[in-house]
């Protein structure tokens, strides 16, 4: 865990300056949070709000903040503020922006969406949340200032300091600022913009004094110099103190792990005392580098079954009745030593409308994606227009063509697949997709044209991709979500429900890092009563739901919440996977709707309050940047782990203060306790009695007040000893 630092103080107290320099001495990351302040009013009127006026539009202004692309600099050297992809870290020092900046940071609304943009910078920073996403400290800390930092934003800060200054000082420090600007100054405008900001935002925020374990600094007769040195040695103190925190919790640990010897072990709790578990891996970059086959071909002519037969499993969803597949999906598969990625598409048609349209505008684009091509033909039919018509769009796409005669289950039937010479494509391979029958000899003709390197598949890239499963009932937006954020129209749209069948893989580039997406079938009401197609699509959901990292559970904002999204949502917390709720749909939420939600979020969801949610709207693309922030805050509580010291002390602390209640005359005591995983945490606790559910949940929230545990749920098992009897 890394230091936080949070500094305070009224304006022109010089604690940007402080914090700055100190940020710089120690390696950490530098947040100015009344630089975003100032960064929203800047946007307010770039937006067209006018911050002069005498009565401004509150709700206007946080419709604003709401969709402010603001990217804050860590740097503390040179602490950039970017917003709208435009460097106003200059402009919004002008005092046209200090004038009016009270308009903004006294709207509560704003300061609440802030507020939550602050914590999450902040708590990247503080954790060892690396290779999760770009840390500009590698997790060993920030130096965090403005107003509300000790007291709202960072009440838990490692350290926390109010930094004042005489009035004089104060403005003295503020003249000084602009001239270095070379602006000009005006001492009577000064005093008053300096005095009304403070007034005005001591209406909402407390910094003109030092609350309980706010350590006050005044600078008024101290040099910078002599303030920063002050400061660093406030924080070298904590972190000595924390030091010895550390090694007293360690102590306790080894006292109460001897304690466990006068118990009856079992063979596994030994095992699980020697020892922690290693951290599991994520999956490799699936199909990075490798050629591409694209399997094609009319409806119903069996190219899943064939692409199950190449598998050597039950993958993709079959049917005995055209359009089941809709999608691209890609597979990873082996021939003869290769290793290949094979795409199943779905029925190629020409000149139809509506969903089959888009289900053939993904098989073109599979052609295209590809460096070779297996044509699927139903032998037994013979040669149709739609065929003839493939054909012709293959030739011109210029990609290597095997040409496979399916359904030939028997040598008599050979003859049938003779005919299709007149396609000419060359030979074409006799198959059975749904017997193996000849399927050798056709992945050996595909190995021919297949070249060594692909030329169309990305290669694969640095460190591992997190696996992200986009899941929720039919026709809540996870195909819509997917194409958003991947730019294109990868995978099928339709208004009908559930037009994903097969989950579909996609690797999409997101703040500068690579996932792995996958878009799932709609988890209907009842499996059991699902049918065919249906019945397969949802096992494939679990599935994908299992293989991933973070279930993204996707929720219609504009519906009432069901039954059905809380058994969704439940499932994906039985699976131990990190979990983000969206409410999808937000631009056909209105205001009633929103305080119903509301609502629904705090009675219905309340078991599941600690994982990130966050609103957006996939079909117009609003917010769907936030989705990377909530990934990453889920993906560092999933793999929290807490020292075994610290998660004594804690759990010492927490019994004296509400110990267990009597049960039979008996109260069960903690003996130990120890993180045995991550991914999802599971903490074993050692007692001499059954814990009730009840001090179990409490326990639980305790330890995410404590720990955070953002987006993951915690798994807490309970070991009853008794003590070894004396022989």
């Amino acid at each position: 865990m890394g230091i936080v630092v949070a500094i305070d103080g009224p304006s022109g107290s010089g604690k940007s300056t402080v914090a700055k320099r100190v940020a710089a001495a120690l390696g950490l990351a530098y947040l100015d949070t009344g630089a975003m302040y100032r960064a929203a009013a800047w946007w307010c009127e770039r937006t067209g709000i006018d911050l002069t006026a005498d009565e401004v539009d509150a709700g206007a202004v946080t419709r604003a903040i709401l969709t402010m692309p603001l990217d804050m600099g860590l740097d503390p050297t040179s602490p950039g503020v970017t917003c709208d992809g435009v460097d106003i870290a200059e402009v919004i020092r002008d005092p046209h922006i200090a004038s009016v900046v009270s308009k903004v940071a006294t709207n509560l609304d704003v300061r609440a969406e802030l507020a939550r943009l602050q914590r999450e910078i902040i708590a990247g920073e503080s954790r060892d949340a690396v290779g999760l996403h770009r840390s500009f400290s590698a997790g060993e800390g920030i130096v965090a200032e403005g107003r509300d930092i000790t007291t709202v934003i960072a009440p838990d800060a490692d350290v926390r300091l109010l930094v004042t200054a005489s009035e004089e000082a104060r403005l003295a420090r503020r003249a000084g600022d602009l001239k270095a600007a070379g602006k000009s100054v005006d001492a009577a405008a000064l005093r008053d913009q300096v005095v009304r900001r403070d007034r005005d935002d001591a209406t909402v925020s407390q910094f003109l004094t030092a609350p309980e374990g706010v350590t006050l600094v005044d600078s008024s007769d101290m040099t910078l110099e002599e303030t920063v040195e002050h400061v660093l040695g406030l924080i070298e103190a904590a972190r000595a103190e924390a030091a010895e925190r550390d090694q007293d919790d360690e102590q306790r640990a080894d006292a109460l792990r001897a304690g466990l010897e006068e118990y009856e072990l079992e063979e596994e709790d030994v095992a699980l005392l020697a020892g922690e578990e290693e951290l599991p891996s994520g999956d490799a970059a699936f199909g990075a580098g490798l050629p591409v086959l694209a399997v094609v071909g009319r409806p119903n002519v069996g190219k899943s079954t064939l692409v199950n037969r190449v598998l050597g499993r039950r993958e993709a969803v079959v049917q005995d009745r055209p359009g089941v597949t809709r999608d691209r999906v890609s597979y990873p598969a082996e021939w003869a030593g290769r290793r290949f990625t094979i795409v199943d598409t779905g029925g190629w048609e020409v000149d139809v409308e509506g969903l089959e349209a888009s289900v053939a505008s993904q098989a073109e684009v599979a052609v295209e994606l590809s460096d070779a091509v297996l044509l699927v033909v139903d032998a037994q039919v013979g040669i149709t227009e739609t065929d003839a018509r493939v054909v012709r769009l293959l030739r011109r796409s210029g990609k290597p063509v095997v040409l496979a005669a399916n359904k030939v289950d028997s040598p008599a039937q050979e003859g049938d697949a003779a005919a299709l010479w007149n396609l000419g494509l060359g030979e074409p391979y006799a198959v059975s997709a749904l017997h193996g029958r000849g399927s050798g000899e056709v992945l050996d003709a595909c190995m021919e044209v297949l070249p060594e390197v692909s030329a169309v598949a990305p290669a694969a890239p640095e460190g591992r991709m997190h696996r992200i499963a986009l899941v929720g009932r039919p026709n809540v937006g996870k195909s819509s979500l997917l194409n958003s954020i991947a730019g294109q129209d990868r995978v099928v749209v339709n208004e009908m429900a559930g037009t994903t069948r097969d989950p579909v893989d996609e690797i999409i580039e997101l703040d500068g890092r690579q996932w792995v997406f996958v878009d799932t079938a709609g988890i209907r009401r009842r499996v059991r009563q699902s049918r065919g197609a249906d019945y397969y699509a949802v096992l494939r959901t679990q599935g994908a739901i299992e293989k991933a990292e973070v279930a993204v559970v996707l929720l219609d904002a504009s519906e009432p919440l069901t039954e059905q999204d809380v058994r969704v949502i439940q499932q994906a917390v039985d699976a131990g996977r990190a979990l983000v709720l969206v409410n999808n749909k937000w631009d056909l939420v209105d205001e009633d709707r929103q305080k119903m939600l509301r609502w629904e979020i705090e009675h219905d969801l309340a078991h599941v309050s600690w994982a990130p949610h966050i609103n957006l709207a996939a079909a117009t693309g609003w917010h769907t940047n936030r989705l990377v922030r909530a990934l990453d805050a889920a993906l560092e509580g999933w793999g929290t782990r807490v020292p075994t010291g610290r998660l004594n002390s804690f759990l010492g602390e927490l019994q004296a203060a509400a110990p267990h209640p009597l049960r039979g005359g008996k109260q069960p005591r903690i003996l130990f306790a120890t993180q045995a995983q991550v991914r999802p945490p599971r903490i074993v606790i050692f007692t001499t009695g059954f814990l009730d559910a009840g001090y179990r949940r409490f326990i639980e929230r305790r330890l995410r007040e404590e720990f955070g545990f953002v987006g993951t749920p915690i798994q807490i098992g309970v070991r009853v000893r008794e003590k070894r009897r004396r022989r």
